[in-house]
């Protein structure tokens, strides 16, 4: 007997097909800068809000394009949440003015002799010349910055500076010592949005001279009377060698302890400097960092990566007076800590 079932011929039923692919991920030319700011990131958050003082000297004062780089670096600063406040010399626009002259460049303790007449051409220099461009360059990107001096608004005040010179007061005319600094027309500017560039010269506290003083330590008094969290100062050298010139080793980091002990071996150009970052970290300064100028966005490059650049200089940390060991901290060779470290921040 024949099965009457109806069975459906195999060839009418659908044929069975792959799911479909799944697009793989089209790979961003743009993606390495998204990760360049995810790496920024952890820097943004910990420095946004906070003041950072400049100094902007050396090379980067007379190349185009680290001029360039150094103004888009602060305003990018500006941008990224940060209140950069710029003090600036102007060694290189001096020493070529005196020439023109015919006034005689003179320096005696790494600071710049100052005859009356010398003192009328730094003024009109420094006000003048370098912080009218460098307001114009930082005002490309939006109406940003301020020039002011240390004689606008009681800013910096000083009286004449005598440097010890083997065991002897020396006059070197117009340089002034710091006696005071008025922050209320600096934070003015800034709780305005604005960059405030600051030329180094101060009103006199008694004679009624005006002072040309060393945009270094212009700058660490600024950042200290001001509560900021870095003082960074650009230079015409990598940072803080180890043992120059016997090695071009820079010194990553180390303690205000272990700069003091230091200072008496440093070349006379460095002197101001290291001062400076000296008094800032003592000061309730945060950190003060010592920048290679030649490098182009070697503020950025300090701030928001990882490898950092230059020499950092830190407050020394506290001391438990029960445990610490004396002796220990005055014997040891901060070259070796420094070798240690491995250039790590």
């Amino acid at each position: 007997m024949t099965d009457s079932t109806d069975l459906t011929d195999v060839t009418d039923l659908p044929a069975e097909t792959d799911p479909p692919a799944v697009p793989t991920a089209r790979k961003h030319t743009a993606l390495p800068k998204a990760q360049i700011l995810i790496e920024a990131l952890p820097w943004l958050t910990r420095h946004h809000g906070k003041t950072v003082v400049i100094k902007f000297g050396g090379n980067a004062m007379i190349d185009e394009d680290l001029k360039a780089a150094f103004a888009q670096d602060v305003v990018f600063l500006r941008q990224a949440g940060l209140k950069p406040v710029v003090v600036h010399g102007g060694g290189p626009q001096i020493s070529a003015q005196l020439d023109r002259h015919g006034l005689v460049s003179e320096f005696k303790a790494g600071l710049r002799v100052t005859t009356p007449e010398a003192m009328d051409v730094v003024r009109m220099v420094l006000a003048g010349q370098v912080q009218r461009e460098l307001v114009g360059l930082l005002n490309q990107h939006g109406p940003l910055a301020v020039g002011m001096t240390g004689e606008d608004a009681h800013t910096i005040t000083a009286v004449q500076h005598r440097p010890l010179i083997d065991g002897e007061l020396i006059d070197i005319g117009r340089v002034g010592e710091i006696t005071a600094i008025d922050t209320g027309a600096i934070e003015a500017l800034l709780g305005d949005g604005r960059i405030p560039v600051i030329s180094s010269i101060a009103r006199s506290a008694d004679d009624g001279h005006v002072y040309n003083v060393n945009a270094d330590t212009a700058a660490a008094a600024l950042a200290a009377a001001l509560g900021a969290e870095t003082l960074m100062v650009l230079t015409d050298v990598e940072g803080l060698y180890e043992d120059w010139p016997n090695s071009d080793d820079v010194i990553s980091r180390l303690t205000a302890s272990q700069l003091e002990k230091l200072l008496p071996e440093l070349s006379s150009g460095m002197v101001p400097k290291m001062e400076g970052c000296l008094h800032a970290v003592r000061n309730g300064v945060t950190t003060a960092r010592v920048l290679d100028g030649r490098v182009q966005h070697s503020i950025l490059l300090e701030i928001f990566t990882d490898e950092g650049i230059g020499t950092m200089v830190v407050p020394d940390a506290p001391q438990d007076p029960v445990t610490h060991d004396v002796t220990h901290d005055i014997t040891h060779d901060i070259t070796h800590e420094a070798a240690a470290e491995g250039g790590a921040r």
